[in-house]
C-alpha cells in the first residue's frame, strides 16, 4: 500500500469516510473499511513526514549546512523487529 501517492491515499480516505458516515455498510464491511482507512492514514503520515524532512534538508543545504540522511519510521520499525 505504500506505493500509492499521497493524493490517492487522501482520495481513498475521503471515500471511506463518506461510506462509514452513511452507516449503510454491514458491520464486517465497515470494520474492513476502517482498517483500510487506518493503513491509508499511516501511509499518508509517513509520506508527509518524508516530504517535510526533504524540504528541511533542502532549506538547510541552501544555507550551506550539511545534514546526514534521515531515517523514516519504517526504517526504525524494521530495526526494532
Amino acid at each position: 500500500m505504500s506505493d500509492v501517492t499521497l493524493e490517492q491515499a487522501i482520495a481513498e480516505l475521503e471515500k471511506i469516510v463518506v461510506q462509514l458516515e452513511q452507516g449503510d455498510l454491514p458491520l464486517e464491511k465497515a470494520l474492513e473499511e476502517f482498517e483500510k482507512a487506518v493503513r491509508l492514514s499511516r501511509v499518508s503520515q509517513e509520506k508527509l513526514q518524508q516530504a517535510e524532512q526533504k524540504v528541511s534538508q533542502l532549506l538547510q543545504q541552501q544555507n550551506g549546512e550539511q545534514l546526514a540522511p534521515f531515517a523514516t519510521d519504517s526504517d526504525d520499525q524494521g530495526a526494532a523487529s
